[in-house]
């Protein structure tokens, strides 16, 4: 297939690519290459894909070295005509659109980052869609969309009205235009709520990489709602088999969906959202002890009250992603987080 994934200098396009691409899929990759976070760690994601940073322009599509079938075009979402130009002259198949400003806590600072990526860019991924008739679009959306929901563990057929971010605004967002361009248009689109992803090469906002640092450092850590939240850690292999599982499987509208009883996780058009997560929540406070174990070294805590913005807890109803395509997470807190470690490790030489 020829597929477009967006996002392939973030933590999860990039691991993605390198599936598809070991599947013998044709891949076109974008990414802004903004300074959310280092951008150096993300030029190293592009190294080690074969796309060499001295190559890069705005808007060039360039070749990868080590990857047959891989390209890859710095562009900005939101830029409407570049867009529009990528799909004309891609014709993708498949679309897995992971690209988006992240984060809860940023967008308390910086709303309009989200607006303009998180929306208008996505407004154009939906008109691209469109008007090259693309087989299938995934979209990442998130499980901060569950936000005042205390119902455990989350399902997709539970309300999502009300979330406590504009990060999860967007997401949700996200979500009803997508079922718009389903309905109107029948363009078959799967939104995947994810939860709480972790693993090598992950981004440095993060907890896993931020307790990392500095307890290898010798600094104390923030441990917030004093290590009581619960997280469905996912581990990014689970995370890239579940959208390769998904990707084959475009939804086509359920037949017997009724507005009298809406079920919010389908519709009559060719439109599906899934949780994709571990299915097993994790106390904070037991995230921080397999760090620790890892490390073989212990942390120093300043416990802190919970952030405006972040919700106590996440937990994956995967039962419909399990149905639909034999998905499975099989990977374990503590091997998940010995991996990441040895990655640090060696990718920053640390001992």
């Amino acid at each position: 297939m020829r597929i477009l994934i967006t996002g392939t200098a973030g933590f999860i396009g990039f691991h993605q690519a390198k599936r598809f691409l070991d599947r013998g899929d044709e891949v076109t990759g974008l990414d802004s290459i903004n300074d959310y976070y280092d951008v150096e760690l993300k030029y190293s994601r592009l190294r080690e894909s074969g796309i060499e940073r001295d190559r890069i322009e705005y808007g060039r599509e360039v070749g990868s070295v080590n990857q047959p079938g891989y390209t890859f075009i710095r562009l900005n979402l939101e830029d409407r005509g570049a867009m529009e130009n990528l799909f004309l002259e891609g014709r993708f198949d498949v679309v897995v659109h992971l690209a988006a400003q992240a984060g809860v806590r940023y967008s308390l600072t910086n709303p309009r980052a989200y607006i303009e990526s998180n929306i208008a860019g996505f407004m154009n991924i939906l008109e691209g869609c469109r008007h090259t008739k693309v087989k299938h679009l995934v979209y990442a959306s998130s499980s901060s969309v569950y936000g005042l929901n205390t119902t455990m563990p989350f399902s997709v057929r539970h309300n999502v009205d009300h979330p406590v971010s504009l990060y999860a605004a967007s997401k949700k967002s996200n979500e009803l235009m997508a079922h718009t361009y389903s309905h109107l248009y029948k363009i078959p689109s799967t939104g995947l709520r994810f939860f709480t992803v972790y693993g090598p090469w992950g981004r440095p906002d993060m907890a896993l990489f931020i307790f990392t640092r500095a307890i290898l450092e010798g600094k104390p850590i923030d441990v917030y709602n004093h290590g009581n939240m619960q997280r469905d850690f996912t581990y990014i292999d689970d995370i890239t088999e579940g959208i390769l599982r998904v990707t084959g499987n475009p939804p086509r509208g359920d037949a017997g969906w009724s507005g009298e009883t809406p079920d919010p996780s389908g519709s009559p058009a060719p439109y599906r959202i899934y949780n994709i997560g571990n299915n097993s929540p994790v106390q904070l406070n037991g995230f921080i002890s397999a760090i620790e174990k890892a490390l073989g070294k212990k942390a120093e805590k300043n416990f802190m009250p919970i952030q405006p913005g972040d919700v106590p807890a996440t937990w994956a109803d995967v039962e419909d992603l399990v149905r639909d395509t034999g998905y499975r997470p099989s990977t374990g807190i503590e091997t998940g987080v010995k991996r990441f470690v040895e990655w640090y490790r060696e990718y920053y030489g640390v001992e």
